[in-house]
């Protein structure tokens, strides 16, 4: 039996993946340092921690932390069915992360839950 997790990216209505169209305009040198962190986070789970994954504060969001010159951002959730849903994917700029990046997986997960329930 298959222990290790698996990744779902966030679809739209329209089934079009804002996280993987964020992941293909990277360079590939930013895409492998991706598919690491994603293979990393597939074997350890949600048992992965600093400096890799950071858990949002007052949110059941996650932060998975691509760092280096490039310093990309995903936040996600942890779902039943060993299943991350990855919400939103961003380069980050500053040293405090913007709340729009915030804003825009918080609302991606509850567009994604009324959907689920329907």
């Amino acid at each position: 039996m298959d222990d290790k997790w698996k990744i779902e990216y966030y679809k739209t209505t329209n089934k079009k993946s804002p996280v993987e169209e964020f992941i293909f305009s990277l360079d590939v040198k930013a895409q492998n340092k991706i598919v690491d962190m994603l293979t990393l986070l597939k074997e350890f789970g949600v048992t992965l921690s600093l400096p890799h994954v950071k858990k949002l504060t007052g949110t059941s969001l996650r932060e998975l932390r691509i760092l280096g010159g490039d310093n990309i951002r995903f936040f996600y959730i942890a779902q039943t069915g060993k299943t991350f849903l990855l919400l939103h994917g961003f380069s980050k700029k500053k040293q405090k992360t913007d709340k729009k990046e915030i804003n825009t997986a918080i609302k991606r997960l509850a567009e994604y839950k009324s959907r689920d329930k329907t």
